[in-house]
């Protein structure tokens, strides 16, 4: 299983690079396009919808990106404030109440356009010119996901959220931000940026990671309620896309607009 993890895994990353550093932009908004038809998809079936009906949403999202990449200027920020204002107003009253989706729900429908689009507008802005910055925007959850998870399988015993996701714990969380913080030092050193200048985005970096971790509760709150373990069964040893990009939706529409917003 784990030699399946790491092959899957390998591949992911090998193709993701390609897309990132060897494709022109138009290119890899297109592939970031198919990507964002396979995460609606995926969506869809927690909402147990019929087959027919999943590839519809899929298409619908497929083309929502072709719109947005028509006009980006205007569509990006507009995107991205409205995932943040589900992220930080809705998505915790969501968790807190524990509402449901049920198949054929128009709420449903738009929260995972809502989940999916800006996520990959936020991909194609920042690979445009930037693919340095979503690389490590990207790489701040794997980070976090990962120290989350050794801090908490040794020392966990504090429960995040039990009745959500019973394996996440306090102590993974505080570990998640170790990570980043000691991810974040590593990239100013090889940035080769002043970091004592650059103290004031701590706070910034934090959020970012929390951010994280509510992607992450949110989907995992969404399976539950779906009755199912995995998105889908797309990626061998890791269950679907959307399990692997479930903290990526909360986290990088607010990050790029924190970094574009300040490069402008």
């Amino acid at each position: 299983m784990l030699r399946t993890r790491v092959i899957t895994a390998l591949a992911l990353l090998g193709g993701f690079l390609v897309t990132l550093f060897l494709l022109p932009d138009p290119a890899a908004a297109w592939i970031f396009g198919v990507l964002a038809s396979v995460l609606a998809w995926e969506w869809a079936g927690l909402m147990h919808v019929d087959p027919p009906g999943r590839f519809l949403f899929s298409g619908v999202v497929m083309l929502s990106c072709y719109l947005v990449y028509s006009e980006p200027e205007f569509a990006y920020w507009q995107l991205w404030a409205i995932s943040g204002f589900f992220w930080l107003l809705v998505a915790p009253l969501w968790l807190w109440r524990g509402w449901k989706l049920s198949s054929n729900d128009l709420a449903g429908y738009v929260t995972g356009w809502i989940l999916i689009v800006p996520t990959w507008a936020a991909m194609v802005a920042l690979q445009d010119g930037h693919p340095w910055w979503l690389f490590g925007v990207m790489g701040l959850v794997w980070v976090a996901d990962i120290s989350a998870y050794f801090v908490g399988k040794t020392w966990g015993k504090h429960k995040l959220a039990p009745a959500i996701s019973p394996g996440k714990t306090w102590e993974g969380a505080a570990g998640a931000v170790i990570g980043v913080g000691i991810y974040s030092v590593v990239g100013a050193w090889v940035a080769d940026i002043q970091l004592i200048d650059k103290l004031g985005w701590a706070p910034l970096l934090v959020a970012l990671t929390a951010m994280s971790v509510a992607g992450d509760l949110f989907e995992s709150m969404i399976k539950r309620q779906a009755g199912v373990k995995d998105s889908s069964r797309l990626l061998p040893g890791h269950g679907g896309f959307l399990d692997r990009l479930d903290s990526q939706t909360s986290m990088l529409p607010l990050a790029a607009l924190i970094l574009l917003g300040t490069a402008t």
